[in-house]
């Protein structure tokens, strides 16, 4: 019966792809003899298929010669004027909701959780979270867990990839994945059945796959028409989601029992030991905590690991800022107490400035979500004096704001970490004049939560990594001519399309010594001298005598 259903899905779906083909092609060829941007019925398929490759870019170049950086498409608004967002975002951020499309694509991965929810549900788990993420003791947590994860897996793996070519992109968001499954679910990854997990990995990235498939399908009804009729790579991504979903909820069942996975200081753990019913109970109440940890996992593993790759992409086509941040990273590491393995806390970590603006500076060009999307509730006038009608979608993209020559100046496009950098070179916090032309971590109330930890987890990679290895990508890294046409792929993450194949090699230790190896160092020397002048005076008694 099931195949029967598969022929008779697929014999419906195929005329209906092939007519979809030609209306797509004949549009092709009317745009073509056709200054038009916008066609009845497809909208703006054409301009889609013409800049498929470079989207980003092309958005940034049509917001740049539009009127207050703001562009009116249809029922649809692009903007990225700063005084908008602060609206939207903070000033009247109640009447700007996650758009249908987003939760819609998402319903099956995040259900009901913070990032996939609005109004007082999502109000209620963000005052939660909050709670939790602030706590000490999971900062602690989490810092511990990191440190844990790149001596114990990360840097193993490239001290045996050492002279080999790998896929940085691959490591980093495996181990951004394992670390952040630590950090949501306290999973003990040499204790646990590495086969199921390695099971769970794999449909986890399959499924996100799947999400940023259908977020840029170009005919979002074909994807809909095969989740109908559960055929093809609809069928696959929810066998995916099944197996992500039981993984997850066997561990908030054996953490209920405490048998085999207790609790501890991680989310799940920390969720279950305060009152989070948020109206739920019983199986209702374990799916919520299932929705969260998933959230949470999505949210700390693909941001993390592509905003490191294109960071060390960078750094590989401007060496001189390589030479400053390896300098700096020697200074400070001269200073800890373990040399050879920089475990830096969250304070030595601080005092990396070069470090924090070269990653704030990447993160700048290259946003790790590029874009993002609300939905008006009720009409509403931007502060620029566009119009936005009930229902209307406001599209803000911080990969095309970091273009904007009236935002950031004339060198908008130049990866100079110097501008992050006060005249004494400390690093400087975003005043509120300029914090809305920085939405990397999003703003206003629905900002990151997590970006202090994701800002020093990344600075305490980078120093661990650079300190004991040097990273050659493959065909050169990001010079600035490679920066006006970057390798990126069309996800919902700014992930490099082909990933970032590097060749790992070792690194000679040019740590500066320790004042402690230098205090020994002038007692071996104040030795030698007091040695030496008693050999002296010996001759001299021998010749008295």
């Amino acid at each position: 019966m099931a195949v029967i259903d598969t022929v008779t899905s697929e014999y419906y779906l195929r005329p209906l792809i092939i007519s979809l083909s030609i209306l797509t092609l004949s549009t092709v060829i009317y745009r073509h003899h056709s200054n038009l941007t916008t066609l009845p019925l497809i909208g703006t398929i054409i301009t889609f298929l013409r800049h498929r490759h470079r989207l980003h870019d092309h958005l940034t170049d049509t917001l740049a010669t539009a009127n207050s950086l703001t562009l009116t498409l249809r029922n649809r608004i692009f903007t990225v004027e700063p005084t908008n967002l602060e609206h939207i975002l903070q000033s009247n951020f109640i009447n700007y909701i996650n758009t249908n499309h987003y939760t819609y694509v998402f319903h099956e991965l995040l259900g009901t959780g913070a990032k996939n929810s609005d109004s007082g549900h999502w109000f209620a788990q963000r005052r939660i979270a909050t709670r939790i993420l602030d706590t000490q003791c999971m900062k602690t947590f989490v810092f511990d867990t990191l440190q844990l994860h790149v001596s114990k897996t990360l840097m193993p793996h490239l001290s045996s990839s050492a002279n080999n070519i790998i896929d940085l992109q691959q490591l980093f968001r495996k181990f951004s994945f394992d670390m952040i499954c630590n950090v949501a679910l306290g999973l003990d990854l040499k204790s646990m059945d590495c086969y199921r997990y390695e099971l769970f990995v794999e449909a986890f990235d399959d499924v996100v796959e799947h999400v940023s498939y259908r977020f840029t399908s170009l005919v979002p009804v074909v994807w809909k028409l095969k989740r109908y009729f559960n055929v093809g790579s609809e069928r696959k991504y929810k066998e995916g989601i099944e197996r992500v979903n039981e993984f997850v909820m066997d561990v908030i069942k054996l953490k209920e029992t405490g048998k085999v996975c207790e609790r501890g200081q991680d989310i799940v753990s920390m969720l279950m030991n305060i009152r989070y019913d948020v109206g739920y109970q019983g199986e209702e109440k374990r799916k919520l905590l299932r929705d969260n940890a998933i959230s949470f996992i999505l949210a700390g593993t693909y941001p993390t690991s592509t905003a490191l790759t294109w960071f060390f992409w960078l750094l590989d086509g401007h060496p001189h800022c390589k030479q400053m941040i390896r300098e700096e990273i020697s200074m400070l590491t001269s200073l800890s107490r373990n040399v050879h393995q920089p475990n830096l806390t969250f304070d030595e970590l601080k005092k990396l400035n070069y470090l924090r603006a070269a990653l704030s500076e990447s993160m700048r060009l290259f946003p790790p979500v590029p874009i993002n999307s609300t939905t008006a509730v009720y009409d509403d006038i931007l502060p620029n004096g566009t119009y936005v009608e009930q229902g209307w979608c406001v599209d803000y993209s911080a990969y095309a704001m970091a273009r904007m020559k009236n935002l950031w100046g004339s060198d908008c496009r130049e990866f100079k970490p110097e501008r992050w950098l006060d005249a004494d070179g400390v690093f400087r916090i975003l005043p509120l004049s300029i914090y809305f032309k920085y939405i990397v971590f999003n703003g206003g109330d629905r900002v990151c939560l997590g970006k202090e930890m994701a800002m020093f987890q990344m600075m305490s990679v980078v120093v661990m990594v650079m300190h004991e290895f040097e990273i050659e990508v493959v065909g050169g890294g990001g010079t600035p001519e490679k920066m006006a046409d970057p390798p990126y792929g069309l996800s919902i993450y700014l992930s490099m399309k082909n990933g970032l194949p590097v060749r790992v090699k070792k690194r000679e230790s040019d740590h500066v010594p320790r004042a402690k190896d230098r205090g020994v160092l002038v007692g071996l020397f104040g030795m030698v001298l007091v040695g030496l002048s008693f050999y002296k005076h010996k001759q001299y008694l021998k010749l008295a005598l």
